[in-house]
């Protein structure tokens, strides 16, 4: 991994789910996380991203938004947001800009999983490197109120 907690996030532009573009400026002005995972509708990434729409208004009610990234296609992405209900974006880095940047591209190409909670400013306030996909939500959301 390339960055650490207390460095900037770098900057960036990926295409959401929903065609828009999502940016580094986009995410600040208040906390947010964002969560990498390895690939589109397979059961740890499916787990993760359910716990997160399950548990979602937990965060928005800290003012938290979810953005979850992945090397998949913004068609991908659009497939497994509605074959489950997710109600976050999904950013494409399709191009594994960004994954190479942070230095958490896999062996095989895909992201590693891995989160981010990033401050107002967009600086890395915390990183889960070794993410429990079935308890990794209550665990951010633990830390999250515990901060706020």
């Amino acid at each position: 991994m390339n960055f650490k907690e207390g460095d900037a996030f770098p900057d960036f532009s990926l295409e959401s789910d929903s065609g828009s573009t999502v940016s580094i400026n986009d995410l600040k002005g208040k906390k947010s996380v964002v969560y990498f995972y390895p690939k589109d509708d397979t059961p740890g990434c499916t787990k993760e991203a359910c716990n997160f729409r399950d548990n979602l208004d937990k965060f928005e009610e800290l003012g938290v938004p979810i953005y979850g990234i992945s090397v998949d296609s913004v068609d991908s992405h659009k497939k497994f947001k509605a074959k489950y209900g997710l109600n976050f974006p999904l950013l494409s880095d399709s191009k594994k800009e960004l994954v190479t940047k942070l230095g958490i591209k896999s062996l095989t190409g895909s992201a590693q999983r891995v989160t981010f909670v990033l401050d107002k400013e967009g600086k890395i306030i915390k990183i889960y490197p070794n993410v429990s996909p079935d308890k990794h939500s209550d665990e951010l959301f633990s830390y999250l109120s515990e901060s706020n």
